[in-house]
């Protein structure tokens, strides 16, 4: 046993040095390319690390100190102002064209479309909430009722009823039955009862903390005559 157990340990131990050798000769005949490789990764490395340090941190910032004014008039409801500037600060379209690929230049495009929709501009409103993207679920169903907003207001009902939905699909306690409330709404004024009814069921059966859900019996007793 002991010469068996003795032989296994030469042979793994030549095998081992096989393979070194191997791999050494591997090393020597390919050495130019594995520098190369290696340089690759280490530029690859640095360049992203440069570009994230050294620029688009910098840019992020500046975007986000570049926005206040604009940011501030609408809040204030100076919708004009925050979507074109005052003449010495920009507004939401120049931070879309200075700072785009940011956050705040991405934000900016859902504070235009919703300065546009509350100006009246409907049109350029929906332009602009739909190239507007988030990860926010909130924000996400918000943007996306104010599509349904505009083409409500422009008597396009069967669009502003999909937008509405779509926006109920975002799943919030908030958000949903608001958005299921103005579906329904148009739904029954649609003459489309049965469906109205539907979403109001939604609203008393999911919903029943919501504001909705308060008053949404005199609204299933109203359709169901």
């Amino acid at each position: 046993m002991s010469k068996k157990k003795h032989y296994k340990q030469e042979d793994t131990l030549e095998n081992v040095e096989y393979a070194l050798s191997r791999t050494e000769k591997f090393i020597e005949d390919n050495q130019k390319i594995l520098i190369i490789v290696v340089l690759a990764l280490v530029i690859l490395v640095g360049g992203f690390w440069a570009y994230r340090k050294l620029y688009r941190q910098p840019l992020e910032t500046r975007a986000q100190k570049e926005a206040f004014y604009a940011q501030l008039y609408f809040e204030r409801d100076s919708f004009n102002l925050a979507i074109n500037g005052d003449g010495i600060n920009p507004g939401f379209l120049d931070l879309i064209d200075e700072y785009g690929s940011t956050k705040i230049g991405k934000l900016s495009r859902y504070y235009t479309g919703v300065s546009y929709l509350k100006t009246g501009n409907f049109d350029e409103a929906i332009n602009y909430l739909k190239k507007f993207t988030t990860n926010d679920p909130k924000l996400k169903a918000i943007s996306t009722g104010a599509i349904g907003d505009c083409y409500s207001e422009l008597g396009n009902t069967n669009e502003a009823i999909s937008w509405y939905a779509k926006a109920a699909t975002v799943e919030d306690d908030i958000t949903t039955p608001f958005y299921l409330m103005k579906q329904g709404i148009l739904l029954e004024q649609g003459g489309e009862k049965e469906k109205a009814l539907n979403v109001y069921q939604t609203i008393k059966d999911k919903y029943k903390t919501s504001s909705e859900a308060r008053q949404i019996d005199k609204y299933i007793t109203r359709i169901s005559l």
